[in-house]
């Protein structure tokens, strides 16, 4: 067979990642405090755009997103463009050198280096800040002593430790929501009915979540009053014995100085309760001073949930922290007609090409956000019903599906994005478990549903008929959940469960306490 060189056209589709669509990109995994940084710092940058605080916006629901009107509004007499959440201006896409409707392609790398030749927004600081936020500085001068010297708070500390503790979403929910309830001291301040019953969850799970945090760092840090902090202390130097543990329950004895008092009570002698004392004052009554004390910086909620009066749940965007810009055309106009030099002209077509995608990837990003957050709210309808044990099986790809968009889209929304519910405000990203099959032909069970279900199999066990691992899977299969005696233990394990064996042996000893007693 020979071999010549020959000359062939071939067409073919490929997608150009402008700054421009990384930018889009980029503004979707933003929290709205970043993105407010960046808008912020594109109004110091662009003398064409304007922050418009007047009228408000309509958020409910994606149909109800403001659209161009035919009519001329009093924003475009004074010259300026729609708002952030409008529709898009039509000399943009003739700038730009690609289509908008691309800005959230299906397969999007990670990093791109900005163009060198000055489009868009690659010829600003503004880049560099956007960049710095999303995947980390472009020329690696970050300044090290900023995070070095930072002092943790004891929220963060404690969080840090939560990741290793537990990875039961049920348990990490109540446990955080416990955290922001601990206050400098170190002490949990708050009604845990009250956070029992916003949650859904029961008393013995709230009490579970609550014994783990107690065995955190500092010790004695999660504690609901002063006895309680010296006794998880005591506990952790192998120093707690029934004498001391009465002189924690009469602590308002010894703040009164009734030494003769306590000495009756806890039928002790006078060194006795010298040396008790002597090891209370040892101790710390304030654990979590440990830490330095930041600003707390409260979490706003990007998304709203309410109940509607039909039954249905009502999604909205929470318009305090949507960026609300405008184009000033007129300003634009007026500079243009004394514009000499080719590179003032440059500038200006490029301040006003900067401007009109701002507003279009404000707009876009609203309502990919709201998209989202609609179907998470659909697919989760039995949480926000029912409780945190109602947790459906939903990944990525689920939701992806339901609204036509790709995954990474979609794990770029959920990310750094937070909703208020009736139950408290939660991260989007908690709404996503895995799945446990059924052992007919029902639908999947959540992991997290199936680790409460074992919880509840354990604490009903008898102390006479503790439950091996054998029996809870022929339990959970009886329950129409198809699970393996492997996958019961790791479940078992991480909720911090002893194994049979261990439960057998501790109801026996309560058992000879309580006979004793």
């Amino acid at each position: 067979m020979a071999i010549s060189a020959r000359l062939e056209l071939r067409q073919s589709q490929q997608l150009v990642m402008t700054p421009q669509l990384q930018q889009a990109i980029r503004l979707l995994q933003l929290s709205n405090l970043e993105l407010n940084e960046f808008v912020d710092a594109e109004l110091e940058r662009n003398p064409l755009l304007e922050r418009e605080v007047e009228e408000p916006l309509p958020t409910s629901g994606v149909d109800q997103l403001p659209s161009k009107d035919t009519g001329e509004s009093a924003a475009e007499r004074d010259g300026l463009s729609d708002l952030a959440l409008g529709a898009p201006s039509n000399d943009a896409s003739q700038a730009l050198d690609t289509d908008f409707e691309s800005a959230y392609p299906e397969e999007a790398p990670v990093d791109y280096a900005p163009s060198p030749s000055g489009d868009g927004l690659a010829s600003g600081d503004s880049w560099a800040s956007l960049r710095q936020r999303g995947n980390g500085p472009i020329d690696g001068d970050a300044d090290l002593e900023a995070y070095v010297s930072e002092m943790p708070s004891l929220r963060d500390h404690l969080l840090a430790q939560l990741n290793l503790a537990t990875a039961v979403p049920a348990e990490r929910l109540i446990a955080q929501h416990i955290i922001d309830m601990v206050d400098e001291a170190g002490y949990v301040r708050g009604d845990l009915a009250a956070l029992t019953e916003r949650l859904g969850a029961t008393d013995t799970m709230v009490e579970s979540v609550l014994a783990l945090l107690q065995t955190f760092e500092p010790t004695g840090v999660c504690a609901r009053w002063l006895g309680e902090c010296l006794a998880l202390q005591l506990r952790e130097a192998n120093r707690y014995d029934p004498q001391i543990a009465g002189l924690l329950e009469n602590l308002d004895m010894l703040a009164g100085h009734n030494l003769a008092g306590l000495r009756r009570k806890l039928d002790i002698d006078a060194t006795e309760l010298a040396d008790m004392i002597n090891e209370i004052k040892g101790l710390n009554p304030k654990p979590g001073l440990e830490f330095g004390t930041v600003a707390v910086q409260p979490v706003v909620p990007d998304v709203m949930v309410r109940a509607a009066e039909d039954g249905s749940w009502r999604v909205e965007l929470n318009t305090e922290t949507l960026p609300r810009v405008l184009v000033n055309r007129s300003y634009y106009t007026t500079v243009s007609k004394h514009t000499r030099s080719a590179n003032d002209k440059e500038y200006l077509v490029d301040c006003l090409q900067t401007a009109n995608w701002l507003t279009k990837s404000l707009d876009q990003r609203a309502r990919t956000i709201l998209r989202v957050a609609e179907e998470i709210v659909r697919q989760q309808d039995g949480f926000l019903t029912h409780g945190v044990q109602y947790l459906r099986p939903l990944n990525l790809k689920t939701v992806a599906d339901a609204i036509s968009m790709h995954e990474s889209t979609v794990s770029r929304v959920t990310s750094n994005k937070y909703m208020a519910t009736s139950r408290g405000i939660f991260e989007l990203k908690y709404f996503f478990t895995s799945a446990i099959a059924s052992a007919g032909d029902g639908e999947a069970h959540s992991s997290e549903a199936v680790r409460h279900r074992i919880r509840q199999l354990i604490d009903a066990e008898a102390p006479a008929a503790v439950l091996s691992d054998d029996k809870l899977v022929e339990k959970l299969k009886a329950d129409g959940i198809d699970i393996a005696r492997r996958t019961v233990a790791k479940y078992r394990e991480s909720m911090r469960i002893p194994s049979s064996v261990q439960r057998r042996r501790e109801k026996k000893m309560q058992a000879q306490v309580a006979a004793s007693v």
